[in-house]
């Protein structure tokens, strides 16, 4: 037990029409404080994309989310967010919004391994 850490993760959503609150999962996003890890993996479905709205633009929504990994990184092209400790980047990227990217509410695990986490959670409920 002493060689697994607390991890936390989101479920990143693509909702195209806010309203209707319909979406489908194309990313997650993990954190962990003590292996000081923060990442994020995502796909868009082109498909699944159009099957929802035909209004939304996949480039768009890519570079959003690309951003989203800039953040992540600490990337200096990433602004004053990507500058912030790891704890508050992830509190702000995971954080409500009314947008078309959301994130689910964050859920907490135990693991040595944070990017062994990442890929496992993003097979169970991206993939």
């Amino acid at each position: 037990m002493q060689d697994k850490f607390t991890f936390k993760y989101a479920i990143i959503r693509i909702v195209p029409k806010v309203e209707r609150e319909e979406f489908f999962n194309v990313g997650v996003i993990v954190f962990c404080k003590r292996k000081k890890f923060l990442d994020i993996k995502y796909n868009i479905s082109k498909t699944k994309l159009k099957a929802f709205s035909c209004e939304v633009e996949f480039e768009l929504l890519n570079d959003y989310l690309k951003a989203w990994k800039l953040v992540c990184e600490g990337n200096s092209s990433s602004g004053k967010i990507g500058q912030l400790e790891l704890s508050e980047r992830f509190g702000w990227l995971t954080a409500s919004r009314s947008t078309i990217i959301q994130s689910s509410k964050t859920y907490s695990g135990l693991d040595s391994d944070p990017a062994k986490v990442l890929e496992n959670i993003f097979e169970a409920f991206v993939s």
